[in-house]
């Protein structure tokens, strides 16, 4: 088509004419500099993905390749045409293929974990079903870490997984362990964590046992006393199920949901927009006005020591193979470091952000040998999430989300879990392993590298959205936010000019990112329709780990609001560290 039409009223059209996807002027530019006479050599090619692209190791036999996947008809080169196709096609994403190259034989500590929370969930905390598709859908991700919370069923003879004091519908334990099984090591082969919030009595908890020994047989870790001075690393426990709970006290009657409901009218009131609410703001917004109040009960309460232990069933407590829970004592107590023994610590999001304030480095400094857990706060019924940086600046290894749920925090941990070959497992930075200086997130550090974005264009959205989706009276007016997630003082976000009435917009804006922690950021890219009436709709996002953003001119393809991969949606970008 050359032209579309738009119907206003009866008696009424408006025409518009359909623009041809070409190649912006650098693009123009950058091809004439590399070819002869129209045409871009094997030898051009190559020099231009070593020189442009940075891909120092390029070869003839690469440039050959590309040049044969955009089935040119010069075999020994390609046109503009075929060039351009190149650089906006799948074989040039913005990620380098490394696959799992991070060191994997350091302890378990030592890495930020694809963490979920209430896993069973579809929907919302308070009425939703629980069922293990969601389960499935979050290891066919890559998630890592699956938590289940544990009830007597109804006539308190088997095991039921549901959001204890809800309304929320139960599934049955047994089917749930089953699709674990299953789907554990689709999306990678590293380990899978079964955190149990626990609510049984010592007979539930044997049946317990027996469900999980049977099920799982000896792809089940069994721990020995040497695990609980050191956690062992993800490479010994290639494909293995570990199960993670404290040592439980006896079995506490649910709260009713009213308590819950009252509860909630001190909440944050969720009203996400289309694609989702903006990330919350870390630049101080966590400093003011918090009280050391940690009176309130967690997910998973005060250890109480040997006492808690005199009802647990044996063969219950040797499933163990991360042993949680809090001793008794304020949060300096909590985040005390036990040279001959380690353990995971749960903590609340609200209690987290108040924990940083005044215990940050401490926080560091336990995650270094510790494991803490870090989980939505209970007043998101909509199953919501939060800024997940704050969790890992701090060396939180599971920063625990709603993965059922959807919007820019969830986004963002997307984002960090594409590095490291989608394993599900991402080496913290070496500054936050280190023993003789404990990094403090609060201190402004100085700028390490600049990322330079240049966004060329857009396309795809004519084939993948209807062609009234965004207006029903013309084409829609784009515009791209690019910018960074990280640090406090990385964190931004940026924005071009709307481009009206196109469905190919072609930007072609330069924008400029200091970066003091590289290590840590996340290059965030969304794209949305200017609306002047309502709110402006959503057209595609992406979150990309910065290190291991590639350089050179790339493909950058967006996703759903629910990080389902478009067919066509794409942007064309340049990337280049300065």
């Amino acid at each position: 088509m050359s032209k579309q039409t738009y119907r206003v009223c009866f008696c009424f059209q408006r025409r518009f004419r359909l623009a041809v996807s070409e190649a912006p002027e650098d693009i123009k530019k950058l091809f004439e500099q590399y070819s002869e006479n129209g045409i871009m050599t094997i030898d051009g090619l190559q020099r231009f993905l070593v020189e442009v692209q940075k891909e120092d190791k390029a070869t003839r036999e690469d440039a050959q390749k590309i040049i044969d996947s955009v089935k040119h008809f010069h075999r020994k080169g390609v046109n503009l045409e075929a060039f351009f196709k190149y650089l906006f096609g799948d074989i040039n994403p913005p990620l380098a293929s490394l696959g799992v190259h991070h060191d994997m034989s350091a302890p378990l500590s030592h890495y930020f974990i694809y963490t979920g929370h209430n896993s069973y969930l579809t929907g919302n905390q308070l009425s939703s079903e629980c069922s293990d598709v969601p389960i499935i859908n979050a290891l066919k991700r890559g998630v890592r870490v699956i938590e289940l919370d544990i009830w007597p069923n109804s006539t308190k003879d088997d095991v039921d997984v549901l959001h204890g004091g809800t309304l929320t519908t139960p599934v049955e334990l047994i089917k749930c362990l089953r699709s674990i099984k299953e789907y554990a090591f689709v999306a990678s082969e590293y380990p899978v964590v079964i955190t149990l919030e626990d609510h049984l009595t010592p007979n539930l908890q044997a049946k317990v046992a027996e469900m999980v020994t049977q099920t799982f047989g000896e792809i089940l870790f069994s721990p020995g006393p040497e695990c609980f001075k050191e956690f062992p690393c993800p490479e010994s426990l290639k494909r293995r199920i570990i199960i993670s709970t404290k040592p439980p006290k006896e079995y506490l009657e649910a709260k009713e949901v009213k308590d819950k409901e009252d509860d909630s009218q001190r909440g944050k009131a969720s009203d996400e927009e289309v694609w989702g609410n903006e990330v919350p703001d870390l630049k101080g917004s966590h400093v003011a006005n918090y009280k050391n109040d940690f009176e309130e009960e967690d997910e998973e309460d005060t250890d109480d020591g040997d006492k808690s232990q005199h009802s647990l069933a044996p063969e219950y407590k040797h499933l163990i193979g991360i042993l949680a829970g809090k001793p008794k004592g304020g949060l300096d107590a909590w985040l005390r470091v036990d040279p001959d023994k380690v353990t995971r610590l749960s903590m609340s999001e609200q209690k987290f952000e108040k924990a940083v304030v005044t215990h940050g480095k401490q926080i560091v400094r336990f995650t270094r040998q510790n494991v803490l857990r870090v989980y939505p706060k209970s007043t998101r019924f909509d199953s919501s999430n939060y800024n997940p940086l704050i969790g890992w600046m701090h060396g939180v290894q599971m920063v625990a989300f709603n993965m059922q749920g959807h919007g820019r925090s969830l986004w963002l941990m997307h984002g960090m879990f594409k590095a490291n070959g989608g394993c599900g497992y991402v080496k913290k930075p070496d500054f936050l392993l280190n023993s003789k200086e404990v990094f403090d997130p609060k201190i402004k550090l100085p700028v390490k590298t600049t990322l330079k974005v240049t966004v060329y264009m857009g396309e795809g959205w004519y084939y993948d959205f209807h062609h009234t989706h965004f207006d029903a009276y013309s084409p829609p007016d784009f515009y791209a936010r690019v910018g960074i997630a990280g640090v406090p003082a990385d964190s931004v976000m940026k924005k071009t000019k709307i481009l009206e009435d196109n469905w190919l917009p072609s930007w072609n804006e330069v924008f400029e990112f200091p970066l003091t922690v590289p290590e840590l950021a996340l290059l965030r890219i969304e794209v949305h329709e200017y609306d002047v009436s309502e709110k402006d709709d959503f057209g595609g996002q992406t979150c990309l780990p910065i290190s291991e953003l590639r350089n050179g001119i790339r493909a950058v393809p967006l996703y759903s609001r629910k990080g389902e991969k478009y067919n066509s949606v794409k942007l064309l970008m340049r990337f280049e560290f300065i």
